[in-house]
């Protein structure tokens, strides 16, 4: 079934979640620590399904003691193998998230509660989705087993990085991606993982942006790591083309795409296109219509009327004209809010160059690889990001 309120995404099967090719030669290992308070049947309940899902490999493994935990990891060492790793609270196992390891790219660690980042030696780190995180866990895992994402780092805090995945044809069009979760904190750029290997795949450079979420780091925050990862695409040199970058968003990080490309705009600079799916393009009207519990003016740091000038500085719709090309994509079977919105901005958006698609789907379906919704906007950005000629 579908959840349609964008802060809680759907469990789904493997073309929407991961991407089957993506996956299709990985093996997962889930290493429990023993002490972690959750039932284990349903951990391997949860696991099993995923890796059917997927059509990987997969095996649930519980280590007696911290030692035998950190040989569990080893397993991540074997080409095309991925390692979800539960530490839970044993001071002795959590302590193997600190040191970098050679494979830290295919190992995910998971706590089922609401912790916060971890460096974890640079290896990715899921926490505060309960014991659903699994799910989630296991796809990164599949994911990072063959996709071999590049960190890199554009500030000193844990959420300050992107991940690179680059195309064998360079220099490469860049497509920035910035992920959804309603501004929450739980929620994380692997989110974005299917539609990155998507897009190199299609020769894109895709540059899956993390950043500090408001609801622990104010909007201020946000705002700026987001501006600062547009930023450090200079750092990528001759593998990417600096002038073909398309600023990319799903849902609050539409958004968050759309914010940034219109600063960028007016400061004379920025993005050859803004694309928002399902993007929260009116927040004045989120924060009236209390979307997801007050989500907004917990971003934001207040409501409309409190801050009316912060909703002016960071509402798409209030920020109209934008200045620059924008695609607004939208799925017919979405919230009825976010429809609304979406219709009612492409309206608005009079003097922006803007082409709006509307098609079957769910909040989800913008950022599956296997929909048609998603095949349409894709071919649209490769039209929009061709080189002259």
């Amino acid at each position: 079934m579908t959840d349609p309120t964008p802060d809680r995404p759907r469990v789904a099967g493997a073309a929407e979640a991961a991407g089957v090719a993506a996956t299709a030669r990985a093996a997962v290992t889930v290493v429990v620590a023993g002490g972690l308070a959750a039932d284990r049947e349903l951990l391997a309940e949860l696991a099993g399904r995923e890796f059917a899902a997927l059509g990987v490999a997969g095996r649930l493994v519980e280590p007696p003691d911290a030692a035998s935990f950190a040989t569990a990891l080893d397993a991540a060492a074997e080409p095309g193998h991925g390692v979800v790793a539960l530490p839970g609270a044993d001071p002795e196992v959590r302590a193997l998230m600190e040191p970098p390891r050679p494979y830290r790219e295919r190992l995910v660690w998971l706590d089922l509660a609401r912790t916060g980042p971890h460096p974890a030696g640079g290896a990715l780190h899921l926490y505060g989705r309960g014991v659903n995180g699994l799910t989630w866990a296991v796809r990164a895992a599949a994911h990072r087993a063959t996709c071999r994402p590049r960190r890199v780092t554009y500030g000193p805090h844990p959420d300050q990085y992107a991940e690179l995945l680059l195309p064998d044809a360079r220099p490469a069009p860049v497509a920035m991606l910035l992920h959804g979760g309603f501004y929450r904190t739980r929620w994380a750029a692997d989110l974005m993982d299917a539609l990155a290997a998507d897009l190199a795949a299609r020769g894109f450079a895709a540059w899956n942006v993390e950043y500090r979420r408001p609801d622990r780091h104010g909007w201020d925050a946000t705002v700026s790591d987001v501006a600062a990862a547009y930023a450090a695409l200079r750092t990528l040199g001759a593998d990417v083309d600096q002038d073909r970058v398309a600023v990319i968003g799903h849902s609050a990080g539409g958004q968050l795409a759309l914010r940034l490309a219109a600063d960028l705009w007016a400061a004379g600079r920025g993005p050859a296109l803004a694309v928002s799916l399902a993007g929260l393009v009116d927040l004045v009207e989120c924060d009236r219509r209390d979307l997801s519990g007050g989500a907004t003016a917990l971003a934001l740091g207040g409501s409309c009327t409190e801050i009316p000038e912060v909703y002016a500085a960071s509402s798409p719709l209030a920020r109209l004209p934008l200045g620059g090309p924008q695609l607004v994509v939208q799925g017919a079977g979405d919230d009825p809010d976010l429809v609304d919105f979406n219709r009612r901005y492409v309206r608005a958006a009079t003097g922006d160059p803007v082409t709006y698609l509307e098609a079957p789907g769910d909040h989800f379906s913008v950022i599956d690889p296997a929909a048609p919704i998603w095949a349409e906007t894709a071919a649209r950005v490769e039209e929009a990001l061709r080189p002259a000629g």
